[in-house]
Formats: structure tokens, sequence, C-alpha cells
């Protein structure tokens, strides 16, 4: 990407964070979900069967990935939003790199998924878990998700761009709630049946979960896990965000 390029993209970034400040609701509201969902776990439903050691030491990184795959609806409404609003045709008139506004939009919202791992965390820790992976460990885990969310935000970019509109959101959004409860995030394939287990240990956020979980605990690491959990998202991207990029120029002619 050009110099030209980063900043117009910066710019962009820029505009999306200005909005956290006008709309401070919305950011509680995201931080608020996770924590809620965390701690319903944790104590309401947890236990974890099929589960080796304490449920909390499964539940937490299940639950840090599952949150990177969930919370996109604020991206996908922003970007319907600029769509119908003729806020595109605006920047369109402008000196600007093709592809800026969604790049904006997207390291906004890599900014606040990183605040959301943060608080997450802190809940994490006040439930009893503990990272023993070591620094490395802890860092190449938090990379990790940060991929995975990276790539989940430009698949909903992208079929932001499709539905067009802020009301069909909704109706996409309940799209990534089987893909994200359909994992080994919150309860071990061990404890499915043959054939949903297998369908579970395939899902991307099970590898991201599973090469997480890894991380965190510190001892031996299947290096597997670790490339499932890059390649996934690697993949995601390779075909999303082009996508993404293409259908947004057609739609801004």
């Amino acid at each position: 990407m050009s110099t030209y390029a980063l900043t117009d993209s910066w710019t962009m970034t820029r505009r999306e964070l200005s909005h956290w400040a006008r709309q401070p609701v919305q950011i509680v509201v995201n931080l608020a979900f996770p924590v809620m969902l965390m701690l319903m776990f944790g104590y309401l439903i947890g236990g974890g069967r099929g589960v080796s050691g304490p449920y909390v030491d499964y539940l937490v990184p299940g639950m840090l990935a599952l949150t990177m795959a969930f919370g996109l609806e604020g991206t996908m409404i922003a970007v319907t939003q600029d769509l119908n609003k003729g806020v595109i045709d605006r920047f369109r008139a402008m000196p600007m790199a093709d592809g800026a506004v969604l790049v904006g939009r997207s390291a906004a919202d890599m900014l606040q998924s990183a605040l959301v791992l943060a608080v997450l965390t802190g809940v994490g820790y006040a439930l009893g878990w503990r990272a023993h992976g070591g620094f490395a460990g802890f860092w190449a885990a938090v990379g990790l998700l940060l991929l995975f969310r990276f790539a989940m935000l430009w698949i909903g970019i992208h079929l932001a761009l499709i539905a067009g509109k802020p009301e069909l959101v909704q109706a996409v959004q309940i799209l990534v709630w089987p893909v994200g409860f359909l994992s080994n995030a919150l309860a071990t394939p061990d404890s499915m049946p043959d054939w949903l287990g297998t369908l579970v240990q395939w899902n991307p956020l099970s590898r991201t979960a599973t090469a997480v979980r890894e991380l965190f605990a510190g001892g031996a690491v299947d290096t597997g896990h670790v490339w499932a959990a890059v390649g996934w998202p690697l993949a995601l991207l390779a075909v999303f965000f082009p996508l993404a990029v293409r259908r947004f120029g057609r739609l801004s002619k």
C-alpha cells in the first residue's frame, strides 16, 4: 500500500474514532455484552462436560475467540449507513485512494477489538483464570485472536456491502451465530456426537480457540494447531478482502 493510500486510510480511521466520543453508549454495550456472556457461562451455565481441568481455563480462551467472531453488526451498520446517506459519494469526489474508507473502518474496529480483549482478559483473571505461557505465548495468542478478528471484519464488510441497507444487517448477522456456537469455544467436541464433533473441529473459530488455549496454558504447543489458526484467517482474507474492495468500487461508481 502506498504512502498516499496509508494517509487516506489513517484519515478515515480518525473519522471512525471520532464517532466513539459522540456514541459512547455503543462502546459500552460492545464491552458489556462479551463480559455478560463470560460471566453467564462461567457461573450460570458452566460445568464443562468433557473438559479436563478447571472449566475456567477452557472457557476464557474460548470466549476470547468467540468474541472475535461476534459484534460485527457495528461495522456492518456503519458501512451501510455511509452508503445510504451519500457519504461515500462525497468521499468519491475527493482525491482519495480506493478502499481507504473500508481500511479506516476496519482499523478503528481493530482498536476496539483490542480494547475488548483487554477487558475480557481482566474479567478472566477475576474469575481465576491465569495465562501460564509466558510473555511470548501470551502475545502470540493475542496475535492469533486479532488476526481472526481482522478476517471476520472483512467478511462482515463484504456482507454489509451485499446487504446494502442497515435494516438487512440483522438478518445477515444471524448467519454469524451458528458459526460461533458450532465450535469448541464453550464445549469440547469430545462431549458431542461424532459427526458434530468432526464438524466443530473444522470450524476456523475452533482452530483459533484450540491454538490460543495451548499458547495461554504453556507447555507443549501443537504447531499444527497454530498453523491452522494462522492459515484459516489468511485464507478468508485472501477471499473476502478483494471481494469487499471490488464490490465497494462498483457501488461507489
